[in-house]
């Protein structure tokens, strides 16, 4: 009897030893998991798109404004929750985007998130070096002219993986006629340029990615009469930026 009592003492210190790790474990993730926020139904906003008569009273430094803003957002993680399958709905019916901007290939550039945009807000152009071409040009000239989109963003960025081989000379297929258009930005920051004018040089390779973009616009300007002559109305605005890989923010070139 002394015995069967003695089993069953035992048994049952194992199982509550059981449980208690069982709990012990279920607190772990908890806490592991302390920060993942429940969002309620009612806390995601039913953001709408832009529609065509928004966008037609918009003005060009309205755009400008309302970019930084949502920079400023993006680098302060103050962000909006938008519902995307409504704005994905609503995009489907039309869309009226504010800017077209040309951004490099890098995928550490974000740009819709960088500007804290949704669905349908930009049009979005994407090469490497965010370098100027007929393709871009009929893109930006679509987007501005036929979309109604009122602002041109050239948009560079730290470390540019396009400008280090640039400043390098590398030659690789069709890679090697692609640098060939960042090398007018290497030629021409390298006469200002004071110190080691390798990419080893982060200095260095900044001053390129930001004449790169600067003669990105030239080049715009004097390719498309379009877009000039747009500008040269008032219709829309043609500025540069470069994303700073470190703090997210972009400065802006007006």
């Amino acid at each position: 009897m002394k015995t069967t009592f003695l089993n069953c003492f035992i048994v049952l210190a194992i199982l509550l030893s059981a449980c208690k790790q069982g709990n012990s474990d279920i607190k772990t993730d908890s806490i592991a998991n302390d920060d993942t926020v429940a969002i309620a139904t009612e806390d995601i906003l039913t953001s709408d798109v832009l529609t065509k008569d928004q966008q037609a009273t918009l003005k060009p430094i309205d755009v400008l404004n309302r970019l930084k803003q949502g920079n400023v957002d993006f680098t302060k993680d103050n962000l909006t929750i938008r519902n995307t399958t409504e704005r994905v709905r609503k995009a489907s019916l039309g869309q009226y985007p504010k800017a077209v901007i040309l951004s490099c290939l890098d995928s550490r550039v974000p740009v819709e998130d960088v500007f804290h945009s949704g669905i349908g807000n930009l049009f979005v152009a994407r090469v490497a070096g965010n370098i100027i071409n007929d393709d871009i040009l009929g893109s930006m000239e679509y987007a501005c002219k036929v979309s109604g989109a009122k602002l041109v963003l050239v948009l560079g960025h730290e470390y540019c993986g396009a400008v280090k081989s640039a400043i390098d000379g590398v030659r690789l297929g069709n890679i090697t006629t692609l640098l060939q258009k960042i090398n007018p930005a290497v030629i021409s920051a390298k006469a200002s340029f004071h110190g080691d004018a390798l990419s080893s040089n982060p200095a260095f390779v900044e001053a390129v990615c930001d004449q790169n973009v600067k003669l990105a616009i030239q080049e715009i300007l004097s390719k498309s009469p379009i877009l000039k002559e747009m500008q040269s109305k008032g219709e829309i605005m043609i500025v540069g930026g470069v994303y700073d890989m470190n703090s997210g923010k972009v400065e802006m070139f007006e």
